[in-house]
């Protein structure tokens, strides 16, 4: 019968997770199985205590009926704090096997409540260093350890972003380490487990600290302090002597403190780093600190402290310069032949005092020259002063760079060509696992694919960005939004949006208005429609991806807040048609000189009050929350019908002839039955008017081609994909872009930009047609009955002469999933995998089942099949798990 297997068990969603909150732990894993049709019928969880015994466990499920295999629950007693907890898993099936135990798997808490922080909130006494001093602080201490050392762990956090040291090493890969979060209600800290840097007899501990979000410049605006005008270090070791005896070191009066090489560091701006001001072995035990200054406690809660959330940021990957240029001004220009977010390290040997300047980048001008204009006023730029002691090697610390192009100065040997291999990129980003793939017949589309990876790589950054290198770099919700699907076909991006989320409900303001950004830096301006509808769009796309219903619950406040806040806006409280909203933003309709498109911006406004009303009725169902079905059920009846009334006339004409409009009718279900056929052929007849060309903006774009296939039109959704001028998505391709564009003419066809203030190479939005690349054309989707693809969906959209063939694989919470299909010797193949313990629904179009074939057979006969049915538009079949290889004649 072969083998079942129980692998890849995670705690809330994580590998092994050090440093969790003290909530009961949910848990995941995947099957194995060789067998089609393999279905979990029960599990059983054991969790054991640090020992890691068994034998006495802590909690064990017992056999529980169940065909779950994502967010089980625990239900023992509560997690104590600082404790490993160890778990394994067992299933059987519904073959009457039993799989043996997964391999062990564990967490680890945090500490758990303010009152176990024996450390203090520590910054340099303003009597010593000046703490709105630009250079980044230094806070170490030393300490005697009196025996050998059987664990240690720290616990630690920064108001500004902050590197630990211990005796002189790094502690971790992370970078700008606590993150930004909303730092007035919630403020994350690290776990770092340190027990094979310590040692008995002296040892030393230090953190460098450095402005960060926190107290560094934000925003367009040149704000600078918007959370405080102190940096601040709260770090806390526990040390387990191996003879039961516990010590701990923490920050307190008796730290010192000083500044060192790094003079300036800001996000926007880079750094400036002196290597003469090294001081060497200023984390270790035995470091002569006597010239150092004292630190002084400072009065800030504890309360807000929360355990890091997010998957951390980290060098995930370096890139070699593809090219030396000399621009016709004669600067020295790297080519990194990819646009991409983190730094640059250089290698170097100089005199003392050699100053090497490297400014950054997006695009070259026509003529070849850097070009930084649509930077604004960020500088981009990092000096690093050369100590003059043999190889050094320096990247900066704490700020990132959006960049394709490294302008160099002052490295020696200037005027001959730069040596390459001295400089490498470190390419930035939440440290998300890879979880989707596609790819397809055409070659632009594939790099299409490739860009708005490396756009979400750029932007994906503790927190979503809108852009990577101008002054804004802010987490935009409409951004967000519209971008959320995608983003999770192409990473694991749970923690992310977790974190976020919760920053978003904690900076909702008090009538449910939601802030344009988040967290938010802009004083009060919030919620305009499709930017605020994230507060509903982004917990609901964690639920239907993940399964994450106890995201869903914990955010259903914030997501009715909203829906609240809309109801209450204006005369009619089922039109929005009052307050200030982005509209169809950057729609190629707009007036001139307007970022606005021509849709109406309270059609777009109800439009999407009508879908996130929906959406939070579903929500309700999904929680058993009936008095909210029947609120936001009837709410949502009465806002489509209030939009029918308001934008479609008695003949069924939508009011405007934009194609965002149609689109939004389309996608959100406004419109039905002959209306509907009305408002989609009028959308393709503005399509076709237009020379197969779009005009729509930030709102319209995602969902545009998703109608056209959905109502008959798939064609015309081909034509716009593989439009190669502009304005489409390849014309940008076509012009060498390695992201997605803010603008679809960021580079105009004579190589003129669009104007500096607001022309981002590296913007995501228009990244969401990987969503329907994924669902759509490689037709990897999932059933809307049942979340976390639990029931996948295989129904594939073919290409015709210009696509011949495409191929999708997700890692789905139950295990990978895989859709593809091709013309091959005059028949039509489409291949698919479902994990174990899922179906699948699996529409072949134009097949029929007397003439479908499975790897050699009757399709409706083979192994696996459930059911088999032929229907108007194919063939339909469900099937179990397994890998299946279905061939029909092409029509």
């Amino acid at each position: 019968m072969g083998e079942l297997l129980v692998k890849a068990l995670t705690i809330n969603g994580k590998t092994n997770p050090l440093g969790t909150d003290g909530a009961a732990p949910r848990f995941g894993w995947k099957l194995e199985s060789e067998r089609r049709g393999t279905m979990q019928t029960a599990y059983r969880i054991q969790v054991a205590g640090a020992d890691g015994d068994f034998g006495k466990p802590v909690w064990d499920s017992g056999r529980v009926e169940s065909d779950r295999s994502i967010e089980a629950a625990y239900r023992g007693p509560k997690p104590a704090s600082r404790t490993r907890y160890h778990c394994r898993v067992k299933v059987w099936d519904n073959f009457g096997r039993e799989s043996d135990w997964s391999e062990t798997a564990w967490w680890e808490t945090a500490l758990l409540s303010a009152d176990e922080w024996k450390a203090k909130w520590i910054t340099p006494d303003p009597a010593g260093i000046d703490p709105l001093a630009e250079p980044a602080f230094l806070l170490r201490k030393s300490f005697e350890l009196r025996g050998k050392v059987r664990s240690a762990r720290i616990y630690a956090t920064g108001l500004g972003v902050y590197d630990l040291y211990v005796n002189g090493d790094k502690v971790g890969d992370d970078l700008l380490a606590p993150g930004w979060t909303s730092y007035r209600k919630r403020l994350q800290f690290q776990t770092y487990d340190v027990t094979g840097k310590l040692r008995s007899g002296p040892n030393g501990i230090g953190i460098m600290l450095a402005n960060g979000w926190y107290k560094g410049e934000l925003t367009w605006l040149n704000k600078k302090e918007l959370y405080g005008n102190r940096r601040a270090a709260l770090v806390q070791l526990h040390v387990s002597y191996s003879d039961g005896t516990e010590e701990v070191v923490a920050t307190d009066p008796t730290w010192t403190a000083t500044t060192g090489p790094i003079l300036y560091s800001e996000i926007y701006h880079g750094e400036t780093y002196d290597a003469r001001l090294e001081l060497p072995g200023w984390s270790k035990g035995n470091y002569d600190a006597s010239d150092w200054k004292p630190v002084v406690p400072v009065d800030l809660p504890l309360s807000v402290l929360v355990p890091q959330e997010n998957w951390p940021t980290r060098v995930t990957e370096t890139i070699r310069p593809a090219a030396f240029i000399r621009t016709p001004s004669g600067d020295a220009v790297l080519d990194m032949g990819q646009n991409m977010v983190g730094r640059i390290r250089l290698t170097v040997e100089a005199p003392a005092g050699t100053r090497i300047r490297l400014q950054h980048a997006e695009v070259l001008d026509k003529d070849g020259h850097f070009y930084t204009g649509n930077l604004r006023s960020a500088k981009q730029t990092v000096e690093y002063i050369a100590k003059g002691e043999g190889t050094e090697s320096y990247a900066p610390y704490f700020t990132f760079q959006g960049f394709r192009y490294v302008k160099v100065e002052g490295y020696p040997g200037d005027g001959a060509e730069l040596p390459l291999d001295r400089f490498v990129g470190e390419v930035i980003h939440s440290d998300m696992p890879r979880t989707g793939e596609f790819e397809c017949s055409h070659e632009l589309v594939n790099r299409l694919q490739r860009n708005i990876v490396w756009g979400q790589r750029g932007n994906f950054l503790d927190v979503p960005t809108d852009c990577p290198q101008r002054d804004e770099r802010l987490g935009w919700t409409g951004d967000a939004q519209v971008f959320v699907w995608t983003a999770a076909f192409n990473y694991n991006v749970g923690p992310f949006f977790r974190k976020w989320l919760r920053d978003l409900a904690a900076d909702q303001k008090p009538d449910g208005g939601v802030p344009f950004v988040i967290p938010d830096v802009l004083d009060g301006d919030h919620s305009s429609a499709a930017w605020g509808d994230a507060a509903v769009i982004v917990p609901w796309a964690m639920y239907r991806i993940y399964g994450d219903k106890e995201l869903l619950a914990e955010q259903f406040d914030s997501m009715k807040a909203w829906i609240d806040y809309i109801r209450a806006q204006g005369e009619n409280e089922f039109l929005w048609n009052t307050g200030f909203h982005f509209g169809d933003w950057l729609g190629l309709d707009a007036k001139e000189n307007s970022y606005v498109g021509a849709t109406p911006r309270d059609l777009i406004a109800t439009a999407f009050f009508a879908y996130s009303a929906r959406l939070v009725r579903d929500a309700a169902v999904e929680l058993g929350r009936a008095e909210d079905v029947r609120t936001y059920g009837e709410l949502h009846q009465r806002v489509v019908a209030a939009f029918r009334d308001e934008f479609v006339t008695p003949s069924g004409r939508l009011a405007a002839p934009t194609q965002t409009a149609h689109v939004l009718a389309l996608m959100f279900d406004l419109v039905e039955g002959k209306v509907r056929e009305r408002v989609a052929r009028d959308l393709n007849r503005l399509i076709a008017d237009n020379d197969y060309h779009l005009t729509t903006g930030f709102v319209g774009t995602p969902y545009l081609c998703h109608v056209l296939s959905d109502n008959g039109y798939h064609d015309t959704a081909l034509k716009l994909l593989l439009q190669e001028s502009y304005p489409s998505w390849l014309y940008s391709v076509l012009q060498g872009a390695t992201t997605i564009w803010e603008h679809w003419d960021g580079i105009k066809p004579d190589g003129s930009f669009w104007s500096d203030d607001m022309n981002s190479f590296n913007h995501y939005a228009y990244g969401a047609i990987g969503d329907w690349l994924y669902r759509v054309v490689a037709g990897l989707d999932s059933d809307p009955r049942e979340p976390a693809y639990k029931r996948s969906r295989i129904r594939p959209r073919f290409g015709g002469e210009r696509l011949t063939s495409a191929r999708a694989r997700f890692d789905s919470p139950y295990g990978r999933i895989e859709a593809s299909w091709r013309a091959e010797g005059g028949a039509r193949v489409v291949e698919a995998v479902v994990p174990p313990n899922t179906t699948a629904e699996v529409l072949l179009r134009d097949a029929t089942l007397d003439k479908l074939r499975e790897s050699g057979r009757a399709a409706a006969d083979a192994d696996g099949v459930l059911t088999a049915a032929d229907t108007a538009e194919g063939a339909l079949l469900t099937v179990g798990s397994g890998s299946y290889r279905f061939e029909y004649p092409l029509a």
